[in-house]
């Protein structure tokens, strides 16, 4: 038997990246799936987004492993739209029983000079979206009242300040806060709440000119070749940076009932950058 079987999950961010991940290794062990994504384009994202051809490659995915999912383009922001998303899971599945809130973007630029609308979209996107996606799942769990696991993606930025980054800093903080005060809220009914904390990881992402620049603003147009160096130079372990599939692994323990007694933890999935 698998360690979710049985198991219906919640996952934002879920079209591409580490939220695909995390929806197709659920469903390697046993759970059947609600996948959520915006499927559109932040003009303050400066890389490319999901679009509903990927949420339509994670469904494939999701079926060629024999489990049921339910995908709905919806935007963290609107937590009507994502109320409604997840309500039509549940009414589909029967159920929720694992929340992981993954939806995030990345922008760049020193503090003073980011413009409002990127410090706007970031907390939208990266905290709030949290926040709805929370505030939706856990009438859910609470109605249900057989416990559950709320995973909610943070990342070395949520314990230690990287410079050109104040509001994803701030907004990944942020989220810790919200899983602390959400496993003391939640912990009498047995419902568990952690965040994960990657280092880089191998997704669209980290994979665009501005951030290659911001590790090597010596160099006028720095490639990924540039980048591979000092992001190896973030580690303890020697590597750039990690696979989605190793986040997914560490949510799928968290997930699982291996993780019965886990909550209010921060779980470092980091290479050992938080010990350099």
């Amino acid at each position: 038997m698998g360690r979710v079987e049985g198991k219906v999950a919640f996952i934002t961010g879920a079209a591409r990246g580490q939220g695909r991940s995390h929806a197709v290794r659920l469903a390697q062990e046993g759970a059947d799936i609600i996948a959520v994504d915006f499927c559109a384009q932040i003009d303050t994202a400066p890389y490319d987004l999901a679009t509903p051809d990927d949420l339509a490659q994670t469904v494939k995915e999701i079926e060629a492993l024999d489990r049921r999912i339910v995908a709905v383009q919806a935007d963290v922001r609107d937590f009507d739209a994502l109320k409604g998303a997840l309500d039509q899971g549940v009414a589909e599945l029967g159920k929720v029983d694992i929340v992981v809130g993954n939806a995030g973007i990345l922008s760049l630029g020193r503090a003073h000079e980011l413009s409002e609308q990127e410090w706007q979209d970031m907390m939208d996107v990266n905290l709030t979206g949290v926040w709805h996606t929370v505030k939706a799942a856990i009438p859910h769990l609470l109605e249900a009242d057989n416990g559950g696991s709320i995973i909610l993606t943070s990342s070395t930025a949520g314990t230690k300040g990287l410079g050109n980054a104040a509001h994803y800093v701030a907004a990944k903080h942020g989220v810790v806060g919200i899983m602390k005060t959400l496993a003391v809220e939640l912990g009498p009914n047995n419902i568990r709440v952690n965040t994960v904390h990657p280092t880089q990881v191998n997704t669209p992402l980290i994979f665009h000119k501005s951030l290659y620049k911001a590790f090597r603003p010596d160099l006028e147009d720095p490639t990924i070749d540039d980048f591979i160096p000092p992001s190896i130079g973030i580690n303890l372990i020697p590597v750039p940076w990690i696979e989605s599939v190793d986040v997914s692994n560490a949510v799928l323990f968290l997930a699982s009932d291996e993780a019965r007694y886990v909550t209010g933890t921060e779980l470092r999935i980091d290479a050992g950058a938080l010990t350099k």
